[in-house]
């Protein structure tokens, strides 16, 4: 009984002893221990995704790959796997599981080594959210008062929702959400009894039982899994035997991007890391931009056609690269080969591993082989120059070896589907489109593939925009008091300017002159001689001061009469800007791409409110939206409106009228030598600008304008940008009247005239006088606009 009494006593002392040694440790640890307030209101750190207007992902920047979920969204069988894995006593212990503590210490004393940590679920967050991962004792007694504040403060489901979506994965992803996108590309309520245990299997040692990096073992720790939540009674020894027989189907999910528009994606993560540094990358920001995903693809694939058509004029340049092979290699061996040359645009690698007189055989990867006919190679003429190709090839092995390294392109053929011998685009192109009524971009593409050049040619190429610069020039023209029917020679002439660096003899793109012509007609087949004389009579400054309202800045612009063939250096966006007023009504819109940010709760933070088209609107009833500024008159919009109509239905971009609308206008443009090719057009709904030409400005090639390589790809966005939308007419503003006049003369045409034509005028420049009167009433020394004299049209 002493012996009892001593042992009693003893253990009461130790357990006093230990009491008091706790309640020590905490007292002296309890003024370091963070304060778990803030795992309320927890934000955990997510991804930047953008999106575009209807709601299609385009990209997805950060480190961390999150998808945080509530509770409620997490299945019950991914619960119970993780209790499983984990904790299985998590709904009964305080947050401390004394019987795990004991049995880690039991381990410790048996072994010498700590195999067993005893950590519960709720230690895992409270190590996660405020500690470091050092293994220590003064680190462990923190974790476990943490632990225990944290039960008393969070119910267990907060806790485990805490902890569900912040463990580490592997490969970037953190939490079950983003767990089951990276392993499976699916959300958590799509994935399989099997896949669940694979990812609970996964916090122990993210790359240890990573089922990409060691399928056996993460195999091994799935079915441990799966075993333990048989015996807690979690699933029937059936359903066990069931999930065990499934092998490991894992494999590597990236973001899933749904819209292909990779030049706006990185503008928006440019603005956002402007507006908010680096918290851009991990506060959850979900930015949807202006851009219509449906439409941006047509833009793509605009682009690149129109690209590869100038490519096919212009020759083969080879080969990308040569690989030395024996001939022996097997697929595998290839592959690697492939492996480090990514697809281009739509232009994927392959190898040349066989040759015929008139056929190749090409290895695409992943045991593809593909045959070539003649009829996909033969157009590959050798590239010698931009304005020449070498004669036609009679075989294949005048145009590909065994061993070179190709790029093939999937076309249409008469047979179906088919692949050509293709090769990347040296020229590169832009193209970008908006909504003229507010400036929303609605497709923008930056060059023929991003990862290619992530060179942005709509907002960073500073190109000349030729004889598209015409339309300002002209809308300028005609508020100096010029109109339509305004006569200017279109004759040879010199300027001796010192600003231009001596004697200037422009020219017209034919080489030919054809005197005094009317400004509709010049502009409708860009007569170069008729803008220089038009912009000498107007004068150089009012041209400038009428170009600020179309948004360009004077300073930037040439002053001299180089301006009038659009020598200036501008963007194509800001093209883009200028024609939305010629295709509005003459209200000066800003664009823009971000429509609205919100954090990933659905909070909003940012709601764009971009200025307006709203004719007729007032402060008092425009609905709260900011009016756009009207910049030029109603009857300077109709008079340009109706000028580069004409510019379609029987100008420089005739082949325009395929499209079968009347409510298209536009406006060409080709720079000195073929350097830059453009075109500028619109209707009433759409505003849509391409540019082609060289990173380096060299020359495209003879015939290489405006209409033949930029108009195309304009032609088969506009196709389907505009398939469902009504062609809206042309309005006449007030104060225009219709006069039949003499297209030679530009007056009124006398009554039995038969070549007279219709033009509208404003009702204060109506020629008053048929073309025979003023012959007789003209005092030579007096000139009158609209005469053919020689002081008028110079």
């Amino acid at each position: 009984m002493k012996l009892i009494r001593f042992f009693l006593w003893l253990g009461l002392l130790g357990s006093i002893a230990g009491a008091i040694a706790v309640a020590s440790l905490y007292y002296y640890l309890e003024p370091s221990l963070p304060s778990t307030e803030n795992l309320k209101s927890v934000k955990f750190q997510v991804p930047l995704r953008v999106y575009s207007s209807d709601h299609k992902l385009i990209a997805e920047f950060g480190e961390m790959r999150r998808i945080p979920l509530s509770y409620n969204a997490i299945p019950e069988p991914m619960v119970q796997a993780f209790l499983a894995a984990e904790d299985d006593r998590f709904f009964e212990h305080p947050g401390v599981d004394y019987k795990g503590l004991m049995r880690a210490a039991y381990q410790l004393l048996l072994t010498g080594e700590r195999r067993q940590g005893g950590s519960t679920i709720t230690m895992q967050v409270a190590r996660n959210f405020f500690l470091s991962s050092e293994k220590t004792f003064t680190r462990k007694f923190s974790e476990i008062f943490l632990s225990l504040r944290i039960e008393n403060e969070l119910t267990k489901e907060e806790i485990l929702e805490l902890y569900l979506n912040k463990i580490y994965m592997g490969n970037r992803a953190y939490g079950v959400g983003a767990a089951a996108m990276v392993y499976y590309g699916k959300t958590v309520d799509q994935l399989t009894l099997p896949q669940i245990a694979m990812i609970a299997g996964l916090p122990k040692a993210p790359s240890r039982y990573n089922p990409l990096a060691d399928p056996e073992r993460s195999l091994q720790r799935r079915d441990y899994v799966l075993g333990r939540m048989a015996k807690l009674g979690f699933i029937t020894e059936q359903e066990e035997m069931a999930a065990r027989a499934i092998p490991i189907t894992a494999s590597l999910h990236t973001a899933q991007t749904e819209a292909d528009a990779p030049y706006i994606a990185e503008m928006v993560r440019a603005e956002m890391f402007d507006r908010y540094g680096n918290d851009a990358y991990t506060t959850g920001f979900n930015v949807y931009t202006t851009i219509d995903s449906k439409l941006q693809s047509v833009a793509n694939r605009a682009l690149r056609n129109n690209l590869q058509a100038y490519d096919l004029r212009h020759g083969y340049r080879g080969a990308e690269q040569h690989l030395n092979l024996s001939g022996n290699e097997d697929d595998h061996t290839l592959d690697a080969l492939l492996r480090d040359h990514r697809i281009v645009g739509d232009l994927p690698p392959a190898i040349v591993t066989g040759i015929e007189e008139k056929s190749a055989t090409l290895y695409l990867g992943e045991g593809r082989y593909e045959t070539l006919s003649w009829e996909v190679l033969e157009w590959a003429r050798p590239f010698k120059t931009e304005n020449r190709v070498g004669p036609k090839p009679q075989r294949a092995d005048e145009i590909i070896k065994p061993g070179d390294l190709v790029r093939v392109l999937a076309e249409s053929g008469d047979d179906g589907a088919r692949l050509r011998l293709a090769q990347i685009p040296a020229a590169e192109s832009a193209f970008i489109s908006l909504h003229p009524d507010n400036g929303a971009i609605q497709t923008l593409s930056g060059g023929y593939d991003f990862y290619h050049s992530k060179f942005n040619r709509v907002t960073q190429a500073m190109r000349q925009p030729g004889s598209g610069f015409k339309a300002i020039i002209y809308s300028a023209a005609l508020e100096a008091g010029f109109t339509a029917a305004s006569l200017i020679n279109d004759a040879p002439v010199v300027f001796d300017d010192p600003s231009l660096e001596g004697a200037w003899r422009p020219e017209n793109y034919s080489g030919k002159f054809f005197g005094p012509t009317r400004l509709r007609y010049a502009l409708t087949k860009s007569r170069n001689l008729v803008s220089i004389r038009l912009l000498r009579s107007m004068g150089i400054e009012h041209a400038l001061e009428h170009a600020k309202k179309f948004g360009f800045n004077p300073d930037d612009l040439p002053h001299n009469l180089s301006l009038a063939l659009g020598s200036g250096a501008v963007t194509p966006l800001q093209m883009a800007s200028a024609y939305a007023i010629l295709a509005n009504g003459g209200f000066r819109v800003e664009p823009y791409f971000i429509s609205r940010i919100e954090r990933d709760n659905g909070e909003l933070i940012f709601q764009a409110t971009p200025v307006t088209v709203c004719d007729g609107c007032t402060e008092e009833n425009s609905a709260g939206l900011p009016i756009a500024p009207r910049v030029i008159s109603p009857q300077n919009h109709y008079l340009m409106n109706s000028m580069m109509r004409d510019v379609i239905s029987r100008g420089t971009a005739i082949k325009a009228r395929s499209l079968g609308r009347s409510d298209l206008a536009g406006k060409t443009g080709t720079t000195n030598d073929q350097r830059d090719a453009w075109f500028n057009g619109f209707n009433r709904s759409l505003v849509a600008i391409t540019w082609v030409g060289f990173d380096s400005s060299k020359p495209l090639g003879r015939g290489e304008v405006g209409g033949r390589a930029a108009l195309p790809a304009w032609i088969e966005f506009m196709q389907t940008a505009l398939n469902d939308v009504p062609e809206q007419p042309l309005k006449v503003p007030t104060g225009m009247v219709t006069v039949r006049i003499d297209p030679k003369t530009g007056k009124r045409a006398s009554v039995d005239q038969d070549d007279a034509i219709f033009e509208v005028f404003r009702s204060e420049n109506a020629p008053r006088e048929s073309s025979s009167e003023a012959a007789s009433n003209t005092d030579p020394g007096k000139p009158i606009k609209g005469t053919a004299s020689e002081e008028q049209i110079f």
